[in-house]
């Protein structure tokens, strides 16, 4: 009996949360009474084996591309053996539990933090009062880990890699310490605030670089040591011509961003007047870089206008003096760097 792991879902829970599409899928027969109660308190998709038309493969492969979760009511080898075809990657994995057919352990066996393994292993454990059984070691010490602390945050993770190498000095009883842009994080066990980076730090923003640091300090930082969790904060206001390419508007946006020193991976949204809602490539651009495209009509940007530069050749087109700003502003961001321009192209970059 695992001590440490029923605390940690003791500390987790309060009420059983519902996951968004779980699958149960149960080779066995004989775990459809446990299945059925699972699929009843998680309203959950279940595929039970009742006849030979139950393809475990071919279900699995299903699953594992559209279930943000999976439980199999089996041993774990089989569990192992039928999705590790399928396996992408970290990031991308759904978490999966496995139940016994004995009805005795909920173990989680892929994507504890990311894929939310862990948690989902607490509240089958609670459903069925059975033992949770999980495996990550920052959990059993009870430190948050680094992907973890970016999940509840809504924060993106940098790099995975450099996660797990914070996440291996953490377990290892060093302390990491946290710049912390926006001052939004509570420190818990393991994590120090800190002022300046340094080595095996994690770093709270939406920049590239820390310019600031390095022009009063003259100190060259090894951002290979730093691992940033990454703030959706930016929004951006696009204009352009009708058919611009996706990777022309790509290069356009990454190379301000860049110049700026953003990340594009802090892109919150994009948006633009409402004749562009189809428009190829912002609508490309926005799905590449998760983050929705929104449109706004010429009646709500004339009502912010006048704050921003006026373009004679917008106005006699479109009947509005502007886009790129005025969109960032009815998005409620604050523009931050004003409108750029380039082979018919308009960019203005705002913060939320």
């Amino acid at each position: 009996m695992n001590n440490e792991d029923m605390q940690n879902c003791e500390e987790k829970k309060d009420n059983i949360i519902l996951e968004e599409s779980i699958s149960i899928i149960c080779p066995s027969p004989k775990g459809k009474e446990i299945a059925i109660k699972l699929q009843k308190a998680l309203k959950a998709q279940l595929y039970i084996k009742e006849n030979e038309e139950f393809k475990l493969h071919e279900i699995t492969k299903q699953v594992m591309k559209e279930s943000k979760a999976i439980i199999f009511i089996s041993s774990t080898g089989i569990a192992v053996r039928a999705i590790a075809p399928f396996l992408e990657g970290k990031d991308k994995d759904p978490g999966v539990v496995v139940v016994d057919l004995a009805c005795k352990y909920a173990i989680n066996i892929l994507s504890g933090h990311i894929g939310g393994g862990n948690k989902l292993t607490c509240n089958v454990s609670k459903i069925l009062n059975i033992m949770p059984i999980i495996t990550t070691a920052s959990d059993n010490l009870g430190i948050i880990a680094p992907d973890l602390l970016a999940q509840q945050n809504n924060l993106v993770i940098e790099d995975l890699k450099k996660a797990k190498h914070i996440a291996a000095v953490l377990v290892n009883n060093e302390i990491i310490g946290i710049k912390d842009d926006y001052d939004m994080l509570e420190i818990s066990k393991g994590y120090e605030k800190i002022k300046e980076l340094t080595e095996n730090c994690i770093w709270i923003t939406h920049n590239l670089k820390d310019h600031t640091l390095q022009e009063n300090d003259n100190k060259a930082i090894d951002y290979s040591k730093v691992l940033r969790l990454i703030k959706k904060d930016i929004v951006l206001g696009i204009g352009c011509r009708r058919g611009t390419s996706y990777e022309k508007l790509k290069e356009f946006v990454e190379n301000y961003l860049i110049k700026y020193n953003f990340d594009i991976k802090a892109v919150a949204t994009i948006v633009s007047v409402d004749v562009k809602a189809n428009e190829e490539g912002m609508i490309k651009l926005a799905k590449n870089l998760n983050c929705p495209f929104k449109t706004f009509s010429k009646e709500a940007i004339r009502t912010v206008q006048d704050k921003y530069e006026k373009s004679e050749f917008v106005l006699k087109t479109l009947g509005i003096t502007g886009v790129c700003e005025p969109c960032v502003d009815l998005a409620g961001g604050k523009v931050v760097v004003s409108k750029l321009k380039h082979e018919g192209m308009t960019l203005a970059i705002g913060l939320l």
